[in-house]
């Protein structure tokens, strides 16, 4: 996880945000990590983050056995072709049936899929690679999302 979440940190504009213990968010998250683009080192308002690591099963989204000691699982949004070359499918017309707890393999997310978001449990060798490279496609494409919003001579509100 710390080799994934130092691969985001290097990028710049990065920001990994791990809530812990004692933060404002719900325990639930606590232990994972949500990657964003924020140029200004706070976290976004009114943006979902690109990529996330999840070390435990949320509700509704159980299908990786994620809270089994040492499982966990990286997930990234990219865009319609790359899921198309890495899944052989559409993300809105997934049919196959896959084994979401099948670990160092790169597969639609079990719940996310449909709106374009891969996962892998346990990256490792096969996947690593894969993963990097997903990663700063997703926040080279949430850096672009970013400037369109923030054109120069834009009012920001800051």
């Amino acid at each position: 996880m710390e080799q994934i979440s130092a691969a985001v940190r290097g990028l710049d504009g990065a920001l990994v945000f791990s809530p812990e213990p004692g933060g404002d968010f719900p325990e639930l998250v606590w232990g994972d990590a949500f990657f964003y683009y924020a140029p200004d080192g706070q976290m976004p308002r009114n943006v979902q983050p690109y990529g996330t690591i999840v070390t435990k099963n949320y509700p509704d989204d159980t299908a990786s056995d994620l809270d089994h000691p040492g499982r966990w699982r990286v997930n990234v949004h990219i865009d319609r072709p790359t899921f198309r070359e890495l899944t052989g499918e559409e993300p809105r017309g997934l049919s196959r049936p896959r084994d979401y707890t099948a670990a160092d393999s790169v597969m639609p997310h079990p719940v996310y899929g449909a709106l374009g978001w891969i996962s892998v449990v346990n990256p490792a060798e096969k996947t690593m690679g894969t993963l990097v490279r997903l990663l700063r496609g997703a926040h080279d494409a949430a850096r672009s999302r970013f400037e369109r919003r923030h054109e120069p001579g834009e009012a920001t509100g800051q």
